[in-house]
């Protein structure tokens, strides 16, 4: 079965990054407002809470490292069921250097469903480690709870969709904190934006003598 999503109308995609805009501005501003003061420690006197935020994603790398083992080892039990089954070609279509298995038998959408539940990380994963550590110089401790939920998402979804068997709806459908992902996604993208708004808001000329 196909997932159904909702149209994504202008209507929809506003009011979606209005509740994430919404969600990162109540967060900065109980953070600023009645957050811990905490001694900067780190690089250029960043808090060092800020390391929480790059410690989650390390986390993810290697949860995405260990995914790609689970990949190499699934290309070769699909080919093995595929040749069990009296598939053709079985070499050529669902060993290296193919990324995607090539046909549209049970096996090798199961191993194409694996395949995508690990590339699927390297789509968004630059975008939410620059958010998150450009959040995380002004609100380190909002950007880690958003980033956690992002990594908490991230590994269901993508569990989830190496455990379909090719039925991909299941990577949403087994389990809804998969959406989490986006959610925190997107809560990152607007503190990242707001952290470096408050950052060159606060910025001082020095005047030469």
């Amino acid at each position: 079965s196909r997932l159904k999503w909702p149209l994504l109308s202008k209507s929809f995609i506003m009011a979606m990054l209005l509740k994430y805009v919404a969600a990162a501005g109540v967060g900065a501003f109980v953070e600023t407002k009645y957050g811990p003061a905490v001694q900067p420690t780190g690089p250029s006197g960043t808090s060092p809470l800020f390391a929480a935020t790059p410690l989650i994603l390390i986390g993810v790398g290697f949860y995405s490292l260990a995914l790609g083992f689970e990949v190499g080892k699934g290309r070769k039990k699909y080919m093995d069921l595929a040749k069990e089954d009296g598939e053709e070609n079985v070499e050529d279509r669902y060993g290296l250097p193919n990324l995607y298995a090539q046909g549209t038998s049970k096996h090798a959408k199961a191993f194409n469903a694996l395949q995508r539940s690990h590339q699927h990380i390297f789509e968004n994963l630059t975008s939410v480690s620059i958010f998150g550590l450009a959040g995380a110089l002004e609100f380190p401790i909002c950007t880690a709870l958003s980033t956690l939920g992002y990594a908490i998402g991230r590994v269901i979804f993508s569990n989830n969709y190496s455990k379909s068997e090719g039925d991909v709806a299941q990577r949403y459908s087994k389990n809804k904190m998969a959406t989490w992902m986006w959610q925190g996604l997107l809560t990152n993208m607007f503190l990242g934006l707001f952290s470096c708004v408050k950052i060159l808001s606060s910025t001082r000329l020095i005047k030469r003598n």
